[in-house]
């Protein structure tokens, strides 16, 4: 996928009578990165896939092509959720152990992916730049209402070191601020025991048709969309839900504890 982007690119740009530095001003973005992402060397991001499809009019073909190759870079159990959350209207997750994906720092990811040792250096690099992609829905032109429910412990548990755990506590902070369709909700550790700590899972509401969960475990991820798993999940969520602070009184927490990461 990643040469079939190149290859569509450089004979779509040759149709319009483009040299390589003429599409590089038209999209602003480097002449070097044009001829790299022409030869299949370098990946595309979503919005220099977006930028090509407004210069030559393509009616969305270099985003498609580029989504798939951000799937490419994926575990091949998560491609069908990847594919869920990008055409969500909203998600409601809940995660007990570590700060989810969608709003997780480069840094962070990479500690996490890197942690097991048992990801070769070029696969933790794929899964992090994939990781990162996946959060471009969250600046989109109709970005999903998201939703996080998160543990107290996700803020306290040292994940790459005090700089990279002050760094990714910062930046929920100024998610939580500065994106008013991103909603975080911290549960406190006084709560003790409460249905989370069954395990992590997202609620999914698609353009059209009813809501999906999708449950991650240590060998894949599962999509349910049972009514009865539902009715389930919502009944969870809401009871999570309820133990959580507000969304100000969340954000305030995780700036404090951000400050005792030095």
């Amino acid at each position: 996928m990643l040469d079939h982007f190149g290859e569509e690119l450089k004979l779509i740009r040759i149709a319009a009578e483009m040299s390589q530095q003429e599409l590089a001003e038209a999209i602003s973005y480097s002449t070097a990165l044009v001829g790299k992402i022409e030869n299949g060397d370098r990946r595309p991001s979503a919005d220099f896939a977006r930028r090509c499809d407004s210069v030559f009019n393509t009616s969305g073909l270099f985003v498609r092509i580029q989504r798939l190759i951000s799937r490419d870079g994926m575990v091949a159990w998560f491609r069908e959720w990847a594919g869920i959350e990008a055409e969500a209207i909203a998600l409601r997750s809940f995660e007990p152990l570590f700060v989810p994906g969608l709003l997780q720092t480069e840094a962070y990811a990479r500690a996490l992916l890197a942690a097991s040792a048992l990801l070769a250096p070029g696969e933790i690099e794929q899964q992090v730049v994939a990781r990162l992609e996946r959060q471009e829905i969250l600046t989109r032109e109709n970005p999903p209402l998201l939703t996080v429910v998160i543990d107290e412990f996700v803020l306290r548990r040292p994940v790459g070191g005090p700089t990279v755990m002050k760094e990714q506590l910062q930046h929920l902070v100024k998610l939580g601020t500065s994106m008013p369709r991103v909603r975080i909700h911290v549960v406190p550790l006084s709560v003790g025991a409460y249905a989370g700590l069954n395990g992590p899972f997202v609620i999914a509401t698609p353009p059209v048709g009813e809501d999906v969960v999708y449950i991650e475990g240590q060998l894949h991820g599962q999509t349910f969309d049972r009514a009865e798993d539902m009715r389930h999940a919502v009944q969870v969520w809401e009871s999570i839900r309820g133990e959580a602070l507000p969304h100000q009184q969340s954000l305030e927490l995780i700036s404090e504890v951000a400050e005792t990461w030095t």
